[in-house]
């Protein structure tokens, strides 16, 4: 049912009709086809029962070829029936196939450097961040800048000497201040806890709290934590241990 509804609107050829239709696909297609595919591809236009009967009619006419195999017939379009195409329009159409491929490895080329330059273009910043960028340069052409005005008023600048004793206190000053947390945090021995919460165990908290004020004690912030694995103390603290080894030297 499915199918009659399908092909309700297509018109049902018959006799002369249905002969030329099924002789015309047979000539453009010009491959074998069975009954039931010539039928088929005509969309019900042609009944099966009369598809056969006309192809076989036209066999016995020699419009069309029948070959047999087996059980099954196919049907092909009679090859000396085809028109042949004229030697020179043959090489009109080999000399319009040439120039259309001659046209088309141009386009490639030319398709090809587009594509590149595409490629290229999508990889180039943004007019946004070509604007962050520079917004970023200028800012730190004024960081350097306020950094030369001192030296351009005159502003003494350090010597090597003073730079030498600088690095030497902090190091001196720093390894010192290493020890002392490691005294403040070392845990103490069969107690579970730290030299200071042993000391502040039998305070209540606010007076700790007073005792930690009392004696100037500061635990590290997230700014320490940050300065102490930054490059300055990883560079400094190489120093300072090189500087330490020296003096037991």
């Amino acid at each position: 049912m499915a199918s009659k509804a399908k092909n309700s609107d297509v018109k049902v050829l018959k006799g002369q009709e249905a002969e030329d239709a099924i002789l015309q696909y047979l000539k453009r297609m010009n491959r074998p086809f069975g009954a039931v595919d010539v039928a088929a591809n005509l969309k019900g236009a042609v009944p099966k029962a009369a598809t056969q009967k006309i192809l076989v009619a036209l066999a016995e006419k020699g419009e069309i070829v029948q070959k047999t195999y087996g059980k099954t017939s196919f049907f092909v379009a009679n090859q000396a029936s085809i028109d042949a195409v004229p030697a020179d329009k043959l090489t009109e159409l080999e000399v319009e196939c040439k120039t259309v491929e001659d046209n088309n490895n141009v386009l490639a080329v030319e398709v090809k450097a587009i594509t590149a330059e595409l490629s290229k273009l999508k990889n180039c910043p943004t007019d946004e961040e070509l604007e962050a960028q520079i917004a970023s340069t200028k800012m730190g052409i004024m960081q350097l800048t306020d950094r030369l005005v001192p030296l351009r008023s005159g502003a003494p600048l350090i010597s090597a000497e003073e730079l030498v004793k600088i690095d030497a206190d902090w190091a001196k000053w720093r390894a010192e201040w290493i020890r002392r947390r490691k005294v403040f945090m070392t845990l103490v021995a069969n107690y579970q806890g730290s030299f200071w919460q042993l000391a502040t165990d039998s305070h209540p908290p606010q007076e700790a709290e007073m005792l930690l004020e009392d004696l100037g004690i500061e635990f590290d912030t997230t700014e320490h934590k940050t300065l102490e694995k930054g490059p300055l103390c990883a560079i400094q603290g190489t120093n300072a241990r090189g500087n330490l080894k020296r003096k037991r030297e």
